[in-house]
């Protein structure tokens, strides 16, 4: 759903077979030397990054219009989590193109969760590095956005809130109805990050719930005990993967030679299985 607030810009024709036929459709094209229509292609599209850029400029001055104490208590949380400050988180939320998923989460029964990815991406150093090659001219660079969780992988640290209900979301209740959490995905080992996450963030704060909401006696509720052996369990089998994935678990080979050399006939095996 596109957010209310949202003015679509203009279409920009600046592609070269435009620009190409505008200028050979042109009475001076035929008297004009070469250079001197390549120069005019260069000017006209120098023109076209330029409103391009201010497009953009208003178009983040109109986001930030629209920023209230509900966007002001998601950035407050981002800059607490991921060491930023609140006006850098700012400046990075008004300036992403999926900044119409807030108010999606916003509106009543709205999208369940919204997610931030912290983690470098390539950056270009320049605009003059545009024409040389582009595999090194690219440097690495950390940056927060907004993302649906598919679309890019995630090696740093993701940080997320989801609803509790599906009222609508307001300035006076977004600290009541928004959950914010955070885990780290070292080195890009989303494994261990989840395995951390869990273990060391949410279990423990399960384990000292107390209120269950309809469940009665908390933790004493055997609904509850095997939910959290379940969980226990999970993170247990998750580290093992891991782990294996990492080669930290090392099989022994056996040479089971030994064993079926001296098996001849049919009932040898079934003895042996």
């Amino acid at each position: 759903t596109e957010s209310k607030y949202h003015r679509p810009g203009r279409t920009l024709k600046t592609g070269s077979t435009e620009l190409g036929s505008a200028v050979t459709e042109s009475p001076l094209a035929a008297v004009l030397p070469a250079s001197t229509t390549v120069k005019k292609s260069i000017v006209l599209s120098s023109e076209s990054r330029k409103e391009l850029a201010e497009q953009a400029k208003v178009t983040k001055e109109e986001r930030r219009a629209q920023i209230d104490g509900r966007h002001k208590y998601l950035i407050s949380r981002l800059a607490d989590g991921i060491d930023l400050s609140e006006q850098q988180v700012e400046e990075a939320i008004i300036s992403d193109d999926k900044f119409q998923l807030i108010e999606q989460f916003f509106v009543p029964s709205g999208l369940k969760k919204l997610l931030f990815f912290y983690q470098d991406i390539l950056q270009q150093k320049s605009n003059e590095s545009l024409r040389s090659d582009a595999s090194t001219n690219s440097l690495p660079q950390k940056k927060l956005f907004i993302t649906m969780g598919s679309t890019e992988n995630f090696t740093g640290t993701c940080a997320f809130f989801l609803r509790t209900s599906d009222k609508v979301i307001t300035a006076s209740n977004v600290s009541q109805e928004v959950n914010f959490g955070m885990f780290d995905c070292p080195n890009g080992n989303t494994l261990q990050g989840l395995e951390f996450f869990l273990s060391q963030v949410m279990i423990p704060a399960l384990k000292s719930q107390q209120n269950w909401g309809a469940v009665k006696e908390g933790l004493k509720n055997s609904q509850i005990q095997d939910f959290l052996y379940a969980v226990d369990k999970f993170v247990g089998t998750l580290s093992s993967t891991r782990q294996n994935i990492e080669d930290k678990i090392q099989l022994t080979k056996v040479d089971i030679d030994i064993y079926v050399s001296n098996l001849q006939n049919p009932s040898d095996y079934i003895t042996a299985g």
